[in-house]
């Protein structure tokens, strides 16, 4: 439940411009859902109780990572005094696509040479044992997803320095839109640029138009008076080669300029570049095969961040990015001498994040958001196993699209069942607001025989209010029950299983202490891949003889072990209790291909032998280990 709210401050409702720069008498842009978005910004920003959950590389509360929400980590920021000198976003485009990773199997250490064996003798091992897991949905109603952006971004907004900027990265689907509410929020008189990023593609033939080949960036500022420093490209080597070398090596050449008083010397180190403008074709998009690449979606290249931060920030300046992703604005922050503050509601991209910084030496604190919306790996997954989490909810397509469904009871037989739509942020908290659209806009259209109707919720205002609220606002015959979602979540979800050995040992004549995994369970990642063998079991019936043998369908078998489930184990010397803060004092990364990259962010050559051991004589006191799907379980040693 949230401690209390964080007023937005400025409020440009209705239409009113926050530099007075125009007046108007409503909203520019008009669409459905406008009042709900102007009693959520009445109501302020929702502040939670925060947890500081790690501090890598020796913490700096300078330098943040949290997973949460943008409003949720807005409204904590401000009540810190916090302020933000450049922000970079990349939020979803609304583009109705599933964004997915690969998630690899590892090797399993006690059959190494076997698996060696079947690598060598199948060319394409690797999708032999991977599979997909779903990492965020972008399907979006335009309506709740323009209600989203702009209470985002108002958010945003209130915590922004009077020097500061903003980019927001989109494309073709939702950029028009969300420039109009940009112009609202920040005013029309501090538009910068339209930037498009025009990236490499392979230009595939499309019906009836021009292949799509680009990006838009939206760049405001705060106010008038910000920070711009004006970037150059280097000289082409055609422009190089209309100079000649002077008898001390330096390039001139001449320029004859009648209205300056005739020729003069020009030399090439003098002359700063190719000012950057708006239309940016030399940014490549991050290579497969790079070495930025950390095999995220929509990862962006480090050179795009560059240039925004160097143009729109000084050395310890705070970089933002509400929608941290594979943590590209935070890292180019940091290798540039910004502090930098990043969020993201997935776990997956906290942990890309925090690997990514750890690894470039970066001093960071991560941090946890306690808004209750953190349910599964993140809200999409969430949602896409509610009917599981909630025991016998089936679909009804007879009831209105608010209710996720019913289920069957002896008493009062049918019960429409509501849940909050977790990629939905304005459904997170139960309100007197979403309580009264639940009544009027749900409720008329159910069934004559309905006697009961059931609402889960993540949090709530005050479950007493609400309750009352509804005995006054219900005029339906239909007794109405609360429940509470986390309560349904934790029944669901088993915990990871370990088993391992630990013992000293002398490793280069000093004593050590080794942790051997002997076997590790994850009813998730089994879960997941009995899924995937059904999916590819009934594709098998499906194919044809000729589809059989261009790519053969293989099922994912694990081991008793279950070693390969395992992408990451670090070791605790410093705490003993299972909810303190962590301590990462040694810990390893097993990579896609099974080779270890260690404490100091080095990959090493060779493949995971099923130990890790600490770095001195202490005696480890809690294993943290994550699995390939990235679920985090403790265990006291």
């Amino acid at each position: 439940m949230a401690i209390k709210y964080v007023s937005y401050d400025p409020q440009p409702l209705d239409g009113q411009a926050v530099l007075n720069c125009f007046r108007r008498t409503r909203r520019m842009l008009s669409y459905q859902g406008e009042d709900s978005l102007e009693a959520h910004i009445e109501r302020g920003m929702p502040l939670y109780e925060v947890q500081r959950i790690e501090q890598v590389n020796g913490g700096s509360n300078e330098n943040l990572l949290l997973r949460g929400e943008c409003i949720s980590v807005c409204a904590y920021l401000k009540e810190k005094g916090v302020t933000l000198d450049l922000v970079y976003i990349d939020p979803p485009f609304a583009s109705g696509a599933d964004y997915a990773k690969k998630v690899f199997l590892r090797r399993n250490p006690k059959i190494a040479e076997a698996i060696e064996q079947v690598e060598q003798s199948l060319p394409d091992f690797n999708e032999l044992r991977s599979f997909e897991e779903k990492m965020y949905g972008d399907k979006w109603e335009k309506e709740r997803y323009l209600n989203w952006m702009y209470e985002n971004l108002l958010a945003i907004k209130s915590i922004m320095s009077e020097n500061a900027s903003i980019y927001v990265h989109l494309d073709w689907h939702i950029g028009h839109y969300v420039k109009i509410l940009m112009d609202e929020i920040f005013g029309e008189s501090n538009f910068l640029n339209e930037i498009v990023w025009g990236y490499f593609a392979f230009k595939r033939k499309t019906t009836k138009k021009f292949p799509q080949k680009h990006d838009i960036i939206l760049s405001y500022t705060k106010s008038e008076d910000y920070v711009w420093n004006t970037q150059y490209t280097p000289h082409s080597t055609e422009y190089i080669k209309r100079f000649k070398k002077d008898e001390n090596g330096r390039l001139y050449r001449d320029d004859v300029n009648p209205t300056a008083g005739g020729n003069r010397i020009i030399y090439l180190d003098e002359i700063e570049g190719n000012i950057v403008d708006s239309v940016w074709t030399d940014i490549a998009p991050v290579n497969p095969m790079g070495k930025e690449r950390v095999d995220y979606a929509t990862q962006k290249p480090e050179a795009l961040l560059e240039r925004i931060i160097k143009a729109s920030s000084n050395e310890r300046m705070m970089v933002a990015d509400f929608f941290c992703g594979s943590g590209v604005t935070a890292a180019v922050a940091n290798k540039l001498g910004r502090r930098f503050v990043t969020c993201d509601v997935g776990l997956n991209s906290i942990e890309t994040a925090r690997d990514r910084l750890k690894n470039n030496g970066a001093q960071f604190d991560v941090m946890e958001i306690k808004d209750g919306v953190m349910l599964y790996r993140n809200p999409v997954q969430t949602m896409d196993n509610i009917k599981r989490f909630i025991k016998g909810l089936r679909n009804e397509d007879a009831l209105d699209k608010m209710w996720e469904g019913s289920i069957s009871d002896p008493k009062y037989g049918r019960v429409p069942v509501y849940v909050p739509n977790l990629t939905d942020p304005t459904t997170h908290v139960l309100s007197k607001h979403l309580m009264r659209r639940i009544i009027h806009e749900a409720m008329p259209d159910l069934p004559e025989d309905t006697k009961k109707v059931i609402i889960y919720y993540v949090d709530v205002e005050s479950l007493t209010d609400i309750e009352q609220f509804c005995k006054e606002e219900n005029k339906f015959p239909y007794d109405i029950e609360f429940r509470d979602l986390k309560v349904e979540l934790d029944k669901f979800i088993m915990a990871d299983d370990a088993r391992w050995t630990l013992a000293e040992i002398d490793v280069d004549m000093f004593k050590v202490w080794q942790v051997t995994i002997d076997s590790f369970y994850c009813d998730r990642v089994q879960k997941r891949i009995e899924k995937y063998n059904m999916e590819t079991q009934a594709q098998m019936v499906k194919s044809t003889e000729t589809e059989k043998k261009t790519k053969p369908f293989t099922l994912i078998n694990l081991s008793a072990e279950g070693l390969e489930c395992i992408e990451w184990i670090s070791l605790d010397c410093t705490s003993t209790e299972e909810q303190d803060e962590w301590h990462s004092d040694v810990e390893l990364k097993i990579e896609a291909d099974s080779r270890v990259r260690y404490n100091n962010g080095e990959k090493s050559q060779n493949y995971w032998d099923g130990t890790i051991h600490t770095l001195d004589e202490r005696r480890p006191l809690r294993m943290k280990i994550r699995n390939i799907c990235g679920d985090e379980s403790i265990f006291v040693l």
